[in-house]
C-alpha cells in the first residue's frame, strides 16, 4: 500500500467516525427533548422510542387499584375520547413509563396514542408544553390491550420531581366495552371529545370527572428512590373522606414525612410510597362479577402490591369491612389468618410487612357491640405479635380517650368511621418510619 493511498483510506474513516458521532448525537439529544416536529397546532413534540440513558432505580412514582368496570361504559366504553388523568408523584426520576389496564373490559381496548406531560398548574387540564411526550409500546405508537389483560409502556426520558401534578393522556378509537377504573380518585381528571392527546392548552377538556380510568402506575427511573413502599388497604387508604385535590391521604403524607426525614439527614431508607386502597375492600371476600368487581385483598395482592414496581415493604391497614359488611357476625380467626396469609406471601419475596390496627366505629351505621367485639379481637392479636413484622397502631392513635370505641372528634370526619384530614395526618404521623428499615421475617 503506499503512502498516499494510506492517508486515503485514515481520511475515509476520520470522515466515517465524524459522520456516525453526528448522528449518535442527534439521536441522543432529539430523544432527551430536541423537537423533531411540529404538531398540528404548532406544539412541540418530544420523541420518546430510545431507551433511557440515564442510571438510577426504577420505582413507583404514583400507583392505583383497578376497583370494577365504570357504569354506563358497557357498550362502547370512551371511543371517540381523550382521557386526561391527573396523578402526584411520590418520587421524582429522570425517565418514566406507565401501566393500562383493561382488567374488566370484555372486549379488546385499542390505545392509538398516548401521552405524558407536567401538569401547569394546579387544578387544570393544561400540560407543560415543553414536557409533553408522546408514548410508545414496543416501539409503537399504538397498542391493543386484550380483555384482562395490562400492558407497560416503553420508558419516555422527562424529569418528573416528587410532589408533582402529571397528566396521562389517552385515547381510543373505537368501542372496548367497560372502562377499568377507580372511582374514588380524590382528584379531578379530564375528558375531552377527539384525539386531544397532546394538547398542551387543555382548552378541549371540557368534561371534569372523580375518576381514574385505565391508568394504574406511573413508574419513574429514580436517582432519590432506591425502592418502593405498597400502602393496602379500603377506604381508609383510599382517603376517601379526605379533601379533592389535595393529596391529604394519608399516605401522601407519609411519604411527605419520609422525604423530610431522609433530608434532615436521619438514616432512613430511600423509598418512594404508593397507595394500593379500595374503598369498601374486605380482606376475604370478593365483591360481584367475573372477574370480580372490587377483589378480596387475599386476590389482588399479587397484582396490587407484589407486582408493584421494586417494592421493598408493604404496609397492610384492612379488615374492617370484613366485620362491618356481612350480615352474619365476622369471625376474627379468619380474618387474622387471612392478614397473616398476606404477610407470609410478602415474606416469600423477602418483602418486610408492617400491619395496622383496625380503628373504631362507633356511631356509624354498622356498628353493634357484636362487632366492636370482634374489632377488639382482631386488634389484639395484631398487637401480639405473630401477624406482621412490624405494627403501627391507628386504633390508640385516633381513638377518644374517653370513650375508645369513638374516633376523637377532632379526627371524625363526621360519618364516625372514616378520618378527616387531620385524622389522616395523625395516622401519618404516628408511623414510626423505622419501622421501614429492614428484610420481612422467613417466619414469625
Amino acid at each position: 500500500m503506499t503512502k498516499r493511498h494510506g492517508y486515503a483510506v485514515l481520511s475515509a474513516l476520520v470522515a466515517l467516525v465524524i459522520a456516525v458521532s453526528a448522528g449518535i448525537y442527534v439521536t441522543v439529544a432529539a430523544d432527551d427533548g430536541t423537537p423533531r416536529n411540529t404538531l398540528a397546532a404548532g406544539r412541540p413534540h418530544r420523541d420518546s422510542q430510545a431507551a433511557p440513558a440515564s442510571t438510577g432505580t426504577w420505582v413507583g412514582a404514583w400507583a392505583t387499584a383497578p376497583v370494577a368496570g365504570e357504569p354506563g361504559t358497557e357498550a362502547t366504553g370512551l371511543a371517540g375520547r381523550s382521557v386526561r388523568n391527573v396523578v402526584h408523584t411520590s418520587a421524582g426520576g429522570t425517565s418514566a413509563r406507565i401501566t393500562l389496564s383493561n382488567l374488566y373490559g370484555q372486549s379488546a381496548l385499542t390505545i392509538s396514542h398516548a401521552s405524558l406531560a407536567l401538569a401547569a398548574g394546579d387544578g387544570t387540564a393544561a400540560a407543560d408544553a415543553e414536557t409533553m411526550r408522546r408514548l410508545t409500546f414496543g416501539g409503537g405508537t399504538s397498542v391493543v390491550i386484550p380483555a384482562g389483560g395490562q400492558v407497560v409502556s416503553d420508558a419516555v426520558r422527562v424529569t418528573i420531581p416528587h410532589g408533582a401534578d402529571v397528566l396521562v393522556t389517552t385515547y381510543s378509537p373505537t368501542p372496548s366495552g367497560p372502562v377499568t377504573y377507580h372511582p374514588h380518585a380524590r382528584q379531578v381528571s379530564y375528558v375531552a371529545d377527539g384525539d386531544r392527546t397532546e394538547d398542551a392548552t387543555g382548552v378541549p377538556y371540557t368534561e371534569q370527572t372523580p375518576y381514574w380510568r385505565y391508568l394504574t402506575a406511573l413508574d419513574v427511573l429514580s436517582n432519590e428512590a432506591a425502592g418502593t413502599v405498597v400502602v393496602f388497604g379500603d377506604s381508609i387508604t383510599d382517603g376517601i373522606t379526605s379533601t379533592a385535590g389535595a393529596n391529604r391521604r394519608w399516605p401522601d403524607v407519609l411519604s411527605g414525612r419520609l422525604r423530610g426525614a431522609l433530608e434532615d439527614g436521619q438514616q432512613l431508607p430511600r423509598y418512594s410510597v404508593v397507595n394500593e386502597g379500595i374503598s369498601g375492600n374486605q380482606v376475604l371476600a370478593d365483591g360481584l362479577g367475573r372477574p370480580a368487581e372490587n377483589q378480596s385483598g387475599l386476590g389482588r395482592f399479587g397484582r396490587d402490591a407484589l407486582s408493584r414496581t421494586n417494592v421493598k415493604v408493604v404496609v397492610i391497614a384492612l379488615g374492617v369491612n370484613d366485620i362491618l359488611r356481612n350480615r352474619r357476625l365476622a369471625d376474627p380467626d379468619r380474618i387474622v389468618t387471612g392478614l397473616r396469609t398476606l404477610a407470609g406471601q410478602a415474606h416469600a419475596r423477602g418483602l418486610k410487612v408492617v400491619g395496622a390496627t383496625l380503628m373504631p366505629f362507633h356511631g356509624h351505621r354498622g356498628y353493634t357491640p357484636a362487632r366492636e367485639a370482634v374489632r377488639q379481637q382482631v386488634n389484639a392479636q395484631i398487637r401480639a405479635g405473630g401477624v406482621f413484622d412490624a405494627v403501627v397502631d391507628f386504633d390508640k392513635a385516633l381513638r377518644d380517650p374517653y370513650d375508645p370505641r369513638r374516633l376523637r372528634p377532632e379526627y371524625d370526619s363526621g360519618d364516625h368511621l372514616h378520618p378527616s384530614d387531620l385524622g389522616y395526618r395523625t395516622m401519618a404521623e404516628v408511623f414510626d418510619l423505622r419501622t421501614l428499615k429492614g428484610a420481612g421475617q422467613a417466619e414469625l
